[in-house]
């Protein structure tokens, strides 16, 4: 695998950030080790690729990068073989689109990176986007190694002071140059800026100071929210490599179609049935609402398509007091078929009222009679 990042996303150095995206998206879908379980070096291509993009989509890391190459930027981030620079939010992007897909993986001068910033879908009901409630979410991510606390040091050890950088997480560089000497900062390479050496990795989590788990999180679920907007869940990411503070959670919301209602903006909409006659002359309805049962009164002569609106029956205002309405629409029904006596009703209706109907259906001998005739 090559070393350069750019040949890695496979793209031209004068590439844009909108196409190193791209690339890197599409690469950590093919590479993610969830998409590759059989394979024991996909997780390795996966942290190179990752490193790339990490280094790549920052202008800052960037232009160090094309300017000294890896030297220039070997303190931005560390190969630290995160496991979750982001298969979980290039998949979901495909259904919901748009944003960065990765916070995480910053740190300051010295010490542990933070962890990685994660994805997840929250599915909820129509009635939880209406009133709120909780909905719990669950995602693949790295927390603190229980056996070391996340330090990543072994029983019975502790991490120690890195030699060449003092435990300071950076060293002190001093080239001559035509004006004279120049003195840098830059991040420690024994200790990829941390500060500390681990002399007796921990057993359990290898001298990460984390392991990879399932961990269910409960949302809270604000009234008024819909599809396609998304919750951020502050230090619910994975933790960063020992100790390193933890990324953030995204969680976009799905909300599920109900059999009666729909939404329009903040309004929720739902069609009321009715026959001719009780469209003709009028009609008291109890209807069904999320709100419990309400008396609709119909009055006689409504027509097909009315609206009726019952203020403060709607979805709830996400930033805002109050909700919208509950908008009732009114579907006339025409039946398909009468028996006699109704067809002679609605005959001695239409004579009262002066209507040209069709001639009554005599059957199927009387078809072929006036066929013939």
């Amino acid at each position: 695998m090559s070393d350069d990042y750019y040949e890695l996303l496979g793209v031209d150095r004068s590439a844009d950030a909108d196409t190193i995206k791209r690339a890197y998206r599409k690469l950590a879908r093919q590479l993610h080790p969830d998409a590759n379980p059989d394979d024991p070096e996909a997780e390795e291509r996966f942290k190179h690729v990752s490193r790339a993009y990490e280094v790549l989509s920052d202008p800052d890391t960037r232009a160090r990068y094309d300017r000294f190459g890896e030297q220039g930027v070997s303190g931005a981030g560390g190969m630290g073989g995160d496991p979750f620079g982001g298969g979980l939010g290039d998949i979901f992007d495909a259904f919901f689109g748009g944003g960065s897909p990765f916070g995480g993986g910053s740190r300051g001068p010295s010490g542990p990176p933070r962890g990685q910033d994660l994805e997840v879908v929250a599915d909820i009901s129509f009635e939880q986007s209406v009133f709120g409630g909780q909905a719990p979410v669950e995602v693949r991510t790295a927390l603190a190694c229980t056996e070391c606390n996340g330090t990543g040091a072994g029983a019975g050890t502790q991490p120690v002071t890195c030699s060449d950088c003092q435990g300071a997480g950076q060293v002190r560089r001093v080239k001559q140059s035509l004006l004279g000497q120049m003195v840098t900062m830059a991040a420690c390479q024994r200790c990829g800026g941390v500060g500390q050496m681990i002399t007796t990795p921990c057993t359990a989590c290898k001298g990460d100071g984390r392991t990879i788990t399932q961990q269910t999180y409960t949302v809270d679920v604000p009234a008024g929210i819909s599809t396609g907007q998304t919750l951020r869940l502050s230090g619910r990411g994975a933790v960063g490599p020992r100790g390193g503070a933890a990324g953030d959670l995204y969680v976009h919301i799905r909300v599920a179609e109900h059999e009666t209602f729909w939404r329009e903006d903040d309004d929720i909409v739902t069609r009321l049935r009715i026959s001719i006659t009780q469209a003709a002359l009028g009609a008291h309805m109890v209807l069904p609402t999320l709100d419990g049962d309400e008396d609709l009164v119909i009055p006689a002569g409504t027509q097909h398509g009315r609206e009726f609106v019952l203020r403060g029956r709607g979805v709830a205002h996400l930033n805002g007091r109050g909700r919208g309405n509950l908008r009732v629409r009114i579907a006339v029904e025409v039946p398909t078929s009468l028996t006699e006596t109704e067809e002679e009703l609605m005959r001695r209706f239409a004579s009262e009222r002066g209507d040209d109907v069709a001639p009554p259906d005599k059957g199927f001998f009387s078809k072929i009679k006036s066929a013939f005739s």
